[in-house]
């Protein structure tokens, strides 16, 4: 007769990485225009919109809750929820901040890219 497992002979699952990575940049700015939102915010929403002379654009925009299906990455206090149909274009991106003389904004760094317009507003995969 074979022996039953024990609980504690199994062991813990692995949780499945982030869809993305939020850089300390991305932390600060996320936690500042939360906390400056003129509504109650939980944090921002990441989704990709089919528009652009590439094909797609990343749209970032204040999340007052979470939608049903939505991923839920949180960094230091700030939180970013995905749309489910942006997942398969962001899996393994970085989120970063950055600000120049010129412009400042969110940047995404996002290995599926496979190529960009020459304004930058839109990317192809």
């Amino acid at each position: 007769m074979e022996a039953a497992q024990t609980p504690s002979a199994v062991k813990p699952r692995t949780p499945p990485p982030s869809v993305i990575r939020i850089s300390d940049a991305a932390v600060k700015r996320i936690k500042d225009i939360v906390a400056k939102a003129t509504k109650p915010v939980l944090g921002v929403r990441i989704s990709v919109a089919a528009k652009g002379c590439s094909g797609f654009s990343y749209v970032v925009e204040y999340a007052e809750t979470r939608a049903k299906f939505e991923d839920m990455v949180e960094r230091d206090g700030a939180t970013v929820f995905i749309d489910p149909k942006a997942v398969m274009y962001l899996l393994g991106s970085e989120l970063d901040y950055a600000e120049s003389k010129m412009e400042s904004g969110f940047v995404f760094n996002n290995p599926n890219e496979k190529g960009r317009c020459g304004c930058g507003e839109s990317f192809s995969v």
